[in-house]
């Protein structure tokens, strides 16, 4: 049982660097893209190219589609009263997307933006 444990211990140990270093990886999106084309002398020449690229975020306005991909810093808003914010309307919720505070329908449309709500 000591050895199971001190094993568990163990990977622990190993992998929390490693999960430490997740979600800043998760933010950015690799492609790699793969060119094959002929060469004057009848060979193909493959030339792979890697692009990282950052989430583009955005500002929001009514009526469009919210998509929390989209989102900076996106979270669900519970506590509304404590930013001054409106309760919302049945089936709809309160989301914040960098400082500002949005409140989107059931079906995921943008129905007011208040800006600067957080600093």
């Amino acid at each position: 049982m000591k050895k199971f444990i001190l094993g568990a211990l163990a990977a622990t140990l190993v992998a929390s660097p490693l999960l430490a270093a997740a979600p800043a990886e998760a933010q950015q999106r690799r492609e790699v893209t793969t060119v094959r084309h002929n060469d004057n002398n009848g060979r193909t020449v493959v030339t792979k190219r890697t692009v990282v690229r950052t989430p583009q975020y955005r500002n929001w306005r009514a009526g469009q589609r919210f998509d929390r991909r989209q989102a900076q810093d996106y979270r669900v808003i519970t506590t509304y009263r404590n930013y001054r914010l409106a309760p919302p309307p049945r089936a709809h919720q309160w989301v914040r997307s960098g400082r500002d505070a949005i409140l989107i329908d059931g079906r995921g449309n943008v129905v007011q933006v208040r800006g600067g709500a957080f600093r």
